[in-house]
C-alpha cells in the first residue's frame, strides 16, 4: 500500500509538466510586469479617475451631503496646450497655491487677459488675469478659490474633469454653473 502511494506521488511529480508550468507562469508574469510601466504612464499623463470631496463645488458635485461622493473622469493629455486646452467653465483639479500637497477642484471663470470682477476677500474690485494664469472659483459661494489666493498658474493644473462616472444616477456630462466674473460679459447683461 505504501509503495502504491509512493508511485502515485512520483507520477504526480512530472518534471516535464513542472517545467512547462514554470515556463507558462514566467511568460505571463513577464507580460503583466512589462505592462505596469505603460499603465502608470497612461494614468499619470493621459486619463485618471478622481474622487471629488467636499462642498466647494456643490451643487455641481456632491449635491447632497448624505449621498455618495462623485467620481469623475479626469483628462490630462494636452490640457495646457494653448489652442485646444482649457476654456471658460471647464472644471479643473489643481495643486493648491497655498499648500502644494492639497488638490483643489474649481471651475475656470477667466483666462489670461480677461478682467475679472472679484469678491471679498480679494483686495481689489477687479483683476486682470496675467499670461498663463487662470481665475478659478467654486460653484458654492463659501468656496476657497481665486478670490482668496488670486489667479493661479496653468502649471498647477493636474487635469480637467470631463464626465461624472459615479454614482450611477449622476453619470454623464458635467453641468455648467457658477457666477459670471468677466467684466466684458457682465456689461452685456
Amino acid at each position: 500500500m505504501i509503495i502504491s502511494q509512493l508511485n502515485q506521488l512520483r507520477n504526480q511529480f512530472n518534471p516535464t509538466r513542472l517545467k512547462s508550468t514554470l515556463k507558462y507562469t514566467s511568460k505571463w508574469s513577464f507580460l503583466i510586469l512589462s505592462w505596469i510601466p505603460v499603465l502608470m504612464v497612461f494614468n499619470e499623463h493621459v486619463i485618471y479617475i478622481g474622487k471629488i470631496e467636499g462642498s466647494s463645488m456643490r451643487p455641481t458635485f456632491n449635491p447632497s451631503s448624505t449621498s455618495f461622493q462623485d467620481w469623475v473622469l479626469l483628462w490630462k493629455f494636452g490640457i495646457k496646450d494653448h489652442h485646444n486646452g482649457l476654456k471658460h467653465n471647464d472644471i479643473v483639479l489643481f495643486k493648491s497655491p497655498e499648500n502644494p500637497n492639497k488638490i483643489l477642484c474649481k471651475r475656470i471663470k477667466a483666462l489670461q487677459g480677461d478682467i475679472v470682477v472679484t469678491r471679498h476677500p480679494y483686495p481689489r474690485e477687479t483683476c486682470v488675469i496675467p499670461r498663463n494664469h487662470l481665475w478659478v472659483e467654486g460653484d458654492n459661494i463659501h468656496s476657497i478659490d481665486s478670490n482668496n489666493f488670486g489667479p493661479i498658474s496653468k502649471g498647477l493644473v493636474v487635469g480637467k474633469a470631463t464626465k461624472i462616472i459615479w454614482p450611477w444616477n449622476r453619470i454623464g456630462d458635467i453641468p455648467n454653473g457658477g457666477r459670471e466674473v468677466r467684466l466684458n460679459k457682465i456689461k452685456q447683461i
